[in-house]
């Protein structure tokens, strides 16, 4: 079968980190013979030199005429003092927007095999760690009203929190529907003790699990969520929440895994389309050095076939070959604590790539 990706590289080490994930996706059409058309388009700190603008309507016409995007990651501190509205990170909010990517998918696994990295004493691994968040995307205080002031000499800045039962409940049904497929338990994540939106997050949430016997729906405490998922990360099946929490809630998950080189995300609207990134940053400082972790790029990778392309089989011999390299011991340096095969991005994206069967 042939498929449309389009493809944003960049800033830091996204090149890097996105050679990988299409050298991956590449042999994944040669051995299950799919032809992959990989459409590029500039996007973050890299579009703002070349063309003045973080997302040129040219790169946005490219992901819309094509069934995915693979994005590799975008900013630096080489457009920190670019005017606000043409910051890299405004390219990344507008391909949500205009893109309707309104539910961030982050899953989060601890690898037997490098599960000794992880910050987290080994008896709080006991159990499996498998969990998801479901983070709302498009919607809360990154895109309620802003604005700043002086009033009577004194400076002032406001971001609004808001969301509308619409939209909490696209996001909710998402969840709801993710979690009916997994282990059947659902944590929403609210403030509902003190936001007025969180408490309408929490009655439209009650509502909809009544169409949901089969799931066991509790409410968190955010606070209380970034506790437990230290003191026992296992509990966990499926977490929801809104933008800002989710933002939080998912980097600190990360760091469960040991690196935030081994996370994995999509950014899903009601159809199969789909964005997939690593949750990491462009790592300007470790950019050209040929050591960031490209597993993070690959599994995105995967997620992209599973849920734009409806390639389950293909996005599962991934996920093997990943978990085959690494118990093998190959780790790059992020995850390398002085044992097993020390390896650079382009090697990891070779094993991996010679691992797909």
């Amino acid at each position: 079968m042939d498929f449309k990706i389009a493809v944003i590289k960049g800033d830091g080490v996204g090149p890097e980190i996105i050679d990988e994930g299409i050298k991956v996706l590449k042999k994944i059409g040669e051995v299950y013979n799919h032809k992959f058309e990989f459409r590029y388009a500039l996007g973050g700190g890299d579009a703002i030199d070349k063309m003045g603008t973080p997302l040129p309507e040219e790169s946005l016409d490219i992901c819309r005429d094509s069934q995915a995007v693979l994005l590799g990651a975008v900013g630096g501190p080489k457009w920190d003092n670019v005017n606000g509205d043409i910051r890299p990170e405004k390219g990344l909010l507008r391909l949500r927007e205009e893109l309707g990517l309104f539910a961030n998918l982050r899953p989060v696994n601890v690898y037997e095999s490098i599960k000794e990295i992880s910050p987290l004493k080994i008896d709080r691994l006991k159990s499996k760690v498998d969990f998801v968040v479901v983070r709302e995307l498009t919607g809360g205080i990154y895109f309620g009203e802003r604005g700043t002031s002086i009033i009577d000499g004194v400076s002032e800045a406001y971001d609004v929190e808001k969301y509308t039962e619409k939209e909490i409940r696209r996001i909710g049904k998402m969840a709801l529907d993710i979690a009916s497929r997994r282990r059947k338990k659902l944590i929403s994540v609210d403030k509902a003790n003190v936001l007025e939106s969180s408490r309408l997050w929490r009655s439209i949430i009650d509502d909809l699990s009544k169409e949901y016997k089969d799931v066991e729906v509790r409410h968190m405490y955010v606070d209380n969520a970034a506790m437990q998922l230290i003191k026992d990360p296992s509990q966990f099946d499926v977490i929801l929440t809104n933008n800002i929490f989710g933002d939080i809630i998912s980097d600190e998950a990360s760091m469960i895994t040991g690196s935030i080189g081994m996370l994995p995300s999509a950014s899903l609207r009601n159809d199969n389309f789909g964005m997939y990134e690593p949750i990491h940053g462009s790592a300007p400082d470790i950019a050209g050095k040929g050591i960031v972790n490209p597993i993070a790029t690959i599994l995105s990778a995967s997620m992209l076939l599973r849920h734009s392309l409806n390639l389950n089989r293909e996005s599962d011999s991934i996920d093997k070959a990943v978990q085959e390299v690494l118990i093998k011991g190959y780790r790059t340096e992020d995850i390398y604590e002085g044992y097993g095969i020390k390896v650079s991005t382009k090697e990891m994206g070779d094993l991996i790539s010679n691992h797909i069967k």
